[in-house]
């Protein structure tokens, strides 16, 4: 896992594009702070860059980095959550403008899965996470359900849990307001 995580470091510094595993399903990630890496997974996926796509955090202690005010009930939530939970929340700062969406949300996830959390730990600032799917297509729910024609388009595609057939499915989201106001998107 090391080595993997080494690798994947290094071409996410670079401003490349990686194919990873994480806590839900398969997804394309780069360093959510390079506007050009950004662009390229939104033409990977074929994907409409209106849309916007989400981050992943290695800890909570990383929530004040990237949201001007975070709302108190998000820290309860990511507290208490007991499977993958994106939060939307407005206000994000010093992150891609074109990855935050027109509102100037983002969603965020904090990661429980070990390899995410400890390449994002290395690489020292927010992943992108987005399904490893061409937008519209089902999203893979694992390794071996990936279309050869997103598995062509990454700079690396980590080796960790490529064996894994077990069926991954996205997280939950919930969206926030300043005022307190409450959106579950998807339960």
């Amino acid at each position: 896992m090391i080595e993997d995580i080494n690798h994947a470091v290094k071409v996410l510094a670079q401003g490349g594009v990686i194919l990873y595993p994480t806590d839900t399903i398969w997804g394309l990630g780069c360093d959510a702070t390079n506007e050009q890496a950004i662009s390229r997974i939104y033409e990977i996926k074929k994907r409409d860059d209106a849309k916007s796509m989400i981050i992943l955090l290695a800890s909570v202690s990383q929530l004040d980095r990237y949201i001007q005010q975070v709302p108190e009930i998000a820290w309860e939530l990511f507290e208490v959550a007991d499977k993958p939970l994106t939060v939307i929340l407005p206000g994000a700062k010093n992150l891609a403008k074109n990855l935050v969406a027109k509102d100037n949300s983002i969603g965020i996830r904090i990661v429980q899965d070990e390899f995410c959390k400890k390449m994002i730990e290395k690489f020292r600032k927010p992943v992108v996470s987005t399904s490893a799917n061409i937008s519209g297509e089902p999203w893979p729910e694992n390794f071996k359900a990936i279309h050869p024609e997103i598995l062509k388009s990454v700079d690396y595609t980590v080796k960790w849990r490529q064996d894994d057939t077990s069926k991954g499915k996205p997280s939950a989201i919930i969206k926030l307001g300043l005022k307190g106001e409450v959106e579950i998107i998807r339960k």
